[in-house]
């Protein structure tokens, strides 16, 4: 009997060690860039560095924009010349309200750009081609941060649209 007692010593001896043995997790720190930073065709292509400059600039955008928003809406209710006797005042403050509403309207398109942006940024798909999966190229992602189509496909796009247009 005593030897039995040895085996089971050892057995779960050896099970505590393997089960005391956690697997450990690499977690990687967030990459911290400098607000100077600006990506350079040197690095690799949608490099971590990279895709937290352009998380940042969307961001950004995306503030000033609801800000501008913001301010436009309640700014646009405070001016209210509608009451206004005059008939071609009231009809200068209708076609003014008409055309800050559609910038208004076009600005809540460009926020959904941008949330879409941030979610292929989250995806890993941001800076590649939705159409042939080739890099857009930061030259482009710079001047149009929301790009979805390299220059390639964006020109057969339009040219396709105008094809229609004209139809």
């Amino acid at each position: 009997m005593a030897k039995t007692t040895k085996q089971k010593k050892k057995v779960s001896t050896t099970k505590t060690k393997s089960a005391a043995k956690p697997k450990k997790e690499v977690v990687k720190a967030p990459i911290k860039i400098s607000k100077n930073y600006i990506p350079k065709e040197t690095e690799k292509y949608m490099c971590e560095k990279h895709q937290v400059y352009f998380r940042m600039k969307l961001n950004e955008w995306r503030k000033e924009l609801i800000k501008a928003n913001n301010e436009a809406l309640y700014n646009g209710s405070l001016d209210d010349n509608s009451i206004s006797a005059d008939i071609v005042d009231q009809a200068s403050s209708y076609i003014d309200k008409n055309v800050e509403m559609k910038a208004i309207n076009r600005q809540i398109k460009l926020i959904s750009k941008i949330d879409q942006a941030l979610k292929r940024i989250k995806d890993g798909t941001y800076g590649f081609c939705a159409e042939t999966a080739e890099p857009i190229g930061l030259k482009r992602l710079m001047a149009r941060p929301v790009a979805e189509l390299c220059i390639a496909a964006q020109e057969k796009h339009e040219k396709d649209e105008k094809v229609y247009a004209d139809d």
